[in-house]
């Protein structure tokens, strides 16, 4: 499997050479040069596979030849292994066709945890067997960076830098990332908004001396690895509702677009996924663009459900590039007109052809607020600000008849002020976070300036020298 850049200019790579760079060379991003396809009997096959085994069947392909089977799927069954649910994602039934996807169990107690619990198990055999080292620089808009600490903290050949927009996650998400007590782990809070802090690592990734100088690499969804491993859990769903013979729909809530494109991806393997609902809160660009065709620009309103307080949406560009034909030259014209102009051109017949499967949605502060306990009142069931934006997504767009599942993408104590607003009742974390409140937190408070940043991050690197 070979991959090649959304904008045409980059050296194409193996999955190894995708894993290592995160971002290509010409600020594009990596996509497969095809996609792996399973028939429907290599789908029913997947069915009575332990999730573990499942994910490393599906992951196999994109893989190719860099890792051997028996070597993945051992870092499969590492990877889940810890998780709280036997089931690792368990799907829980709402509804009468609305099943939520609880991707909540591994942990930081969020979705990014199903993939880069993997990741991290993916950086250190490849680089042990290079005898290199790397330095992760990432930004989070709440629950990437928690995931990606808890993947690599004290991990020999790797240090990970995270950016997170200051003062603008929940206190969990906040504790999670800066009471890890690991040496190789530097948490700096940005005076800025999440799609600052994701600027800044692109324009890191953008400055050649610099990113050859750190050798660095990437856990935010930008790296192809990260979608790779969240296409297995639509796949382990989806079957479980009767695909192939039976269509399914999706609902996501959405920020960076990651989690959905995985979706989506599932169905270019063949998965039969007939529709992808796009649930946003007041930061709603993608919803605008999906009702209307107006990819605009708007400030960072801060809400209820933080990870998705995002207004460039990264990963559109591959489901763009897709759209286009796999037209590079297109593709690099069209983002480079929307970063200078704030607005993106979408050529209406290309519009057209994406609204025909993504439908959006959005949901305000105060209808999360009402949502919440409406969905525990009737299915007893408490989500957390995000998720239930996505359940709300499934019942109202939804096709009727049809099997919805709705990703719920993080555990509701992990936004415990929202919760006891909604619902009077505070939920309480699991055991092992049980004293995060006590925990000593470290971080370094910067700027929204590249320099400033840059010499956080070398003089991290440099810190034994």
């Amino acid at each position: 499997m070979r991959y090649l850049s959304t904008r045409g200019q980059a050296e194409q790579k193996d999955f190894t050479g995708v894993l290592l760079a995160g971002l290509a060379a010409d600020g594009g991003l990596y996509m497969p040069e095809t996609w792996p396809r399973f028939s429907p009997a290599e789908l029913r096959a997947l069915r009575a596979l332990p999730y573990a085994e499942l994910a490393a069947r599906v992951l196999a392909p994109f893989v190719g030849e860099c890792i051997a089977f028996a070597d993945l799927q051992a870092m499969c069954r590492r990877a889940y292994a810890g998780f709280a649910h036997k089931a690792t994602v368990p799907l829980v039934q709402l509804d009468t066709n609305i099943y939520a996807l609880e991707l909540f169990h591994g942990p930081t107690l969020a979705f990014k945890d199903m993939a880069l619990q993997l990741v991290g198990h993916l950086f250190e055999h490849v680089l042990a067997g290079r005898g290199e080292k790397i330095r992760i620089v990432g930004a989070t808009s709440g629950d990437t960076g928690s995931a990606a600490i808890e993947a690599v903290a004290n991990r020999q050949n790797i240090d990970i830098t995270i950016l997170h927009p200051h003062g603008k996650t929940s206190e969990v998400q906040r504790r999670q990332m800066t009471t890890v007590k690991a040496d190789n782990v530097l948490n700096i809070a940005v005076d800025g908004n999440f799609d600052d802090c994701q600027d800044l690592v692109k324009a890191m990734f953008a400055d050649a001396p610099f990113r050859a100088e750190m050798n660095l690499s990437a856990v935010n969804s930008i790296n192809f690895a990260r979608i790779a491993a969240q296409i297995p859990y639509y796949v382990y769903a989806a079957l479980n509702l009767g695909a192939p013979e039976r269509e399914v729909a999706v609902a996501v809530p959405t920020g960076n677009f990651g989690n959905i494109l995985a979706a989506w991806a599932a169905r270019q393997m063949g998965v039969p996924i007939a529709r992808f609902i796009v649930a946003s809160n007041r930061n709603d660009i993608l919803a605008r663009f999906l009702d209307a065709n107006d990819m605009s620009v708007q400030g960072v309103a801060p809400s209820l459900s933080p990870s998705m307080d995002i207004q460039v949406s990264s990963n559109f560009e591959r489901l763009l590039f897709e759209f286009l034909g796999r037209d590079a030259a297109l593709t690099a014209q069209t983002m480079a007109t929307f970063r200078a102009s704030g607005k993106m051109a979408v050529a209406d017949p290309v519009w057209r052809a994406i609204t025909k499967d993504f439908k959006g949605y959005r949901r305000s502060d105060q209808e999360t607020l009402a949502e919440i306990p409406r969905l525990h009142r009737e299915s007893g069931y408490l989500a957390d600000p995000h998720s239930v934006i996505g359940i709300a997504a499934a019942r109202e767009l939804g096709p009727v008849g049809m099997p919805v599942i709705a990703a719920a993408t993080a555990h509701p104590a992990k936004f415990p002020d929202a919760i006891e607003r909604a619902v009077g009742v505070r939920p309480p974390l699991p055991a092992h976070l049980a004293d995060l409140y006590e925990r000593h937190e470290t971080y370094t408070r910067a700027p929204n300036d590249l320099a400033a940043i840059e010499a956080c991050v070398r003089n991290f690197a440099n810190r034994n020298v």
